[in-house]
């Protein structure tokens, strides 16, 4: 399985990744990928950047170096009615919008952590419409009903993603992200594979995610980032532009 683009990265904006977005995409243009995206830690991540980061993302060019450029964010989920935490007229402005729970920004006081609330969280989540997917999904402290859950996010055209850092940063998150991979196999839930890369190095490594899809015997279709023509067709679906001649 070969997969061409990478859609959740990180660059020094975040404060705790180590490369420029032009680092970034040049990485992305030597390892022959279709596309990266851009998506930055959102505003309630300590130490990340601030809403004019990301209304100003229209200055780097949609194809760069040969790769096209979606200009993204790792929103937070802020509450339990997964609010997250960017207005919404940048939202819309933006073309990739991974969100994701962390312990630093999801509001806890006045909702107890249970399965059956991060259950309706993520079902609040897939009502969302500027979510295109749903990071790190396999995180222990977050579990939720995936046979329940995933289908509704799917239906209403949320990606669920395979982040390769579990399997070299956060082990235990790995059966959790088997186990989601089998229920989408099972259901013909689409995927999408990404790094999370937070340097130059992590950037197009997904050896992980790659080696558990194919041990499960995980269908190549069923992953919209494996060939240009299926994230293409993805891209389309959400009024994205696809790549265009070199800028």
């Amino acid at each position: 399985m070969k997969i061409i683009a990478d859609t959740h990265t990180h660059t020094i904006a975040s404060t705790h990744a180590y490369a420029t977005a032009t680092e970034m995409i040049a990485e992305a243009s030597h390892l022959g990928l279709y596309a990266i995206a851009l998506t930055d830690h959102g505003p309630d991540m300590p130490g990340s950047p601030q809403k004019w980061y990301f209304n100003n993302l229209r200055a780097i060019p949609s194809t760069f170096m040969n790769v096209r450029v979606l200009k993204g964010i790792e929103a937070n989920i802020t509450d339990f009615d997964a609010s997250l935490d960017l207005d919404d007229p940048t939202l819309d402005s933006l073309e990739w919008v991974v969100a994701s729970i962390h312990d630093v920004t999801l509001d806890q006081s006045k909702t107890r952590v249970s399965f059956d609330t991060v259950s309706q969280l993520y079902l609040n989540a897939a009502k969302n419409r500027f979510i295109n997917v749903i990071g790190h999904c396999g995180t222990p402290a977050y579990k939720f009903d995936y046979e329940r859950v995933l289908p509704e996010l799917a239906a209403c055209g949320k990606l669920i993603e395979i982040n390769d850092s579990a399997f070299k940063n956060n082990k235990s998150s790995v059966p959790n992200c088997v186990e989601i991979a089998k229920i989408c196999k099972r259901k013909n839930i689409p995927i999408v594979v990404n790094t999370d890369a937070h340097f130059t190095t992590q950037m197009g490594r997904f050896d992980g995610s790659i080696k558990m899809l194919e041990e499960i015997g995980f269908p190549e279709e069923l992953v919209v980032n494996s060939s240009v023509e299926r994230f293409e067709a993805c891209l389309r679906e959400r009024g994205i532009e696809l790549r265009s001649p070199q800028q």
